[in-house]
């Protein structure tokens, strides 16, 4: 079956539609890939367990063997191991059999020696998201922030409307709004590359029971602590037969977290849109709608906000399901475990709509600059706060009278000063007052944030 077949016959968009914007998430979350990282996995454990002495010591030959098996491990190789599974009906065991098939050890025993399986698949596991979070994740959300914090600074301070209870409210800047999301994303990203992925190490049921039977001398709960640390993991000393979860579940929740973010700014980008306050310029070849010629949908942010709703809901599930397991483990897990790539490539797939989405609309400044100047009434919060200000007792009330439900604007001020008796400096504030210069701080706050975002890139090159 060609690529275009299996795209067209495909279950899962992932797969199918979407094949081509995820395929290199395949490098960790394809059954290939967990058989790779588990195969790493027991190699790693051959070389740390040559030196206990429990084994006659490996040759060089068959140490040669390991190494070059972990590092080059093919295609073929996972395909040895489907095939004996179809016998034994379990995918760890099948890969030890295939182990002493092919590194042909002297003392086969040594291979998955007092392990469990979860023992191979936890690191392995673990291994895969942190390759993930490494290589794909904190890469592509740094290009969201570049995206983000090069737009924030653009427009700092250029005026727009802002819109509270989906009515006008007094205004900010388009850099400002860009830079709530930006401030919102780097404190969570922080997070994601601090989190530690956890493994165990510790048999059946975490005991290492099997172990201190066969080979009482060792201390191999210090033995499993340093081999797992050695693999760049944090070890879990107290388990199951399976390591808790927790971990994971905080990874998948920051994940979605990020994800509710991102929801906002679809969202967002979506009414903005749809008001004319952003843009999206024609691209040729493209069409909106089967009936309609001149539309020109939303469709990345659509896509985006899709994706997300789906990722989320799947990394609850996850989060949720990951850290429980009947008394010392039930099955359900292992099979739920196998959907990790399913959720955070709809993950990824949303944060890569979303920066299509941001790549391609523009600013609409005359349109924020319009629909500003349509809202006079927007300039009864800074002057019934000059007034406040100068001592006016009823400031908030005389306001609300002239504007609330009824025009408003600029023109009115001079007769509401004469109304009323006004120092000098708050006449003049009063009479200066101008919608579409009632922003603030808002251009500083929004450098500040794009400051603190080009901080975290730095620290992240």
């Amino acid at each position: 079956m060609s690529e275009q077949q299996f795209s067209l016959f495909a279950i899962s968009p992932l797969d199918g539609r979407y094949r081509r914007k995820v395929e290199s998430l395949s490098r960790y979350f394809s059954e290939f890939a967990l058989i790779r990282s588990r195969c790493s996995v027991e190699c790693a454990y051959l070389l740390a367990l040559d030196g206990t002495g429990v084994f006659a010591p490996l040759a060089s030959p068959e140490r040669e063997r390991i190494a070059a098996l972990a590092s080059g491990f093919s295609e073929a190789d996972a395909l040895g191991v489907k095939e004996i599974e179809r016998t034994t009906n379990h995918d760890v065991k099948a890969l030890e059999y295939f182990l002493q098939e092919r590194l042909k050890l002297k003392t086969p025993s040594m291979i998955h020696f007092g392990l469990t399986s979860e023992d191979t698949n936890s690191p392995a596991w673990s291994l895969l998201l942190r390759g993930y979070r490494d290589e794909v994740q904190l890469p592509q959300l740094r290009r969201l922030v570049a995206a983000l914090a090069e737009r924030a600074e653009t427009w700092a301070d250029v005026p727009f409307p802002a819109h509270t209870h989906g009515q006008p409210a007094s205004p900010t800047t388009a850099g400002k709004e860009l830079a709530v999301y930006l401030d919102r994303i780097v404190p969570l990203l922080r997070k994601i590359a601090a989190l530690n992925f956890p493994a165990k190490f510790g048999g059946a049921t975490g005991t290492w029971a099997s172990f201190m039977t066969a080979a009482p001398g060792i201390d191999w709960v210090d033995f499993s602590r340093g081999f797992v640390t050695g693999l760049g993991l944090e070890f879990s000393e107290l388990s199951t037969q399976v390591e808790s979860g927790d971990a994971w579940a905080e990874y998948f929740n920051l994940t979605r977290e990020l994800n509710g973010i991102l929801l906002d700014l679809d969202q967002d980008f979506w009414l903005y849109l749809m008001l004319g306050l952003y843009r999206e310029p024609p691209k040729e070849g493209e069409v909106g709608s089967s009936t309609m010629p001149h539309k020109i949908n939303p469709i990345r942010f659509e896509n985006a906000e899709g994706n997300a709703t789906v990722a989320n809901a799947l990394l609850s599930m996850l989060s949720e399901k990951l850290v429980r397991s009947r008394m010392q483990r039930d099955l359900s897990g292992s099979t739920v475990q196998r959907n990790m790539g399913v959720a955070l490539g709809h993950s990824f797939l949303a944060v890569e709509e979303t920066m299509a989405g941001l790549s391609r609309v523009e600013l609409n400044a005359a349109r924020c600059a319009a629909v500003l100047a349509e809202h006079g009434e927007l300039l009864s919060e800074p002057a019934q706060t000059i007034l406040r200000a100068a001592g006016i007792p009823d400031a908030y009330e005389r306001l609300k009278a002239l504007s609330r439900g009824r025009p408003f604007s600029k023109a009115d001020l001079p007769a509401l000063a004469d109304s009323l008796e006004l120092p000098p400096e708050a006449r003049a504030r009063l009479l200066a007052l101008d919608v579409a210069s009632y922003t603030g701080a808002a251009g500083r706050v929004c450098l500040d944030a794009v400051g603190r975002a080009k901080t975290w890139m730095e620290e992240n090159p």
